[in-house]
């Protein structure tokens, strides 16, 4: 799963198969800003495939529509999609145990599909990611 969670509480998410590489992740922001009224400031992790060759190439042809900021390395807490991600480990993972991928994967998504934009907003209240709203 990727994700991306905005201080006014929307929510973007694509499941996947298989490894997450550079190939996914641009597939993930063209999604992204297939819809963008407004150019998308997005606040990323320093995730290898999130800093190849090719999705630098890929952000230059679209620097109208996006443009990525990288958080400081090894600073999870400062991330609030990884306050998404907690969420969905305990509450979609944890409290309703997947006999197999296919179920797994039906209760993440209909977990993140019931998240209410007010769950979304409180990941950017924490002292940490505040920055963020």
């Amino acid at each position: 799963m990727i994700s991306v969670v905005s201080s006014k509480g929307g929510k973007r998410f694509m499941l996947f198969k298989g490894r997450f590489n550079s190939e996914v992740f641009i597939t993930f922001l063209r999604q992204l800003i297939k819809k963008a009224k407004h150019k998308i400031l997005l606040i990323m992790d320093n995730y290898s495939p999130h800093k190849t060759k090719r999705v630098q190439q890929w952000l230059q042809r679209h620097k109208d529509k996006i443009k990525i900021f990288f958080l400081p390395p090894y600073s999870p807490e400062l991330n609030p999609d990884e306050l998404l991600n907690q969420d969905i480990k305990t509450n979609a993972v944890g409290k309703h145990r997947a006999a197999n991928a296919n179920e797994l994967r039906g209760n993440v998504k209909s977990h993140l599909k019931k998240l209410s934009s007010n769950k979304i907003m409180s990941f950017f209240k924490h002292q940490k990611t505040k920055y963020a709203a």
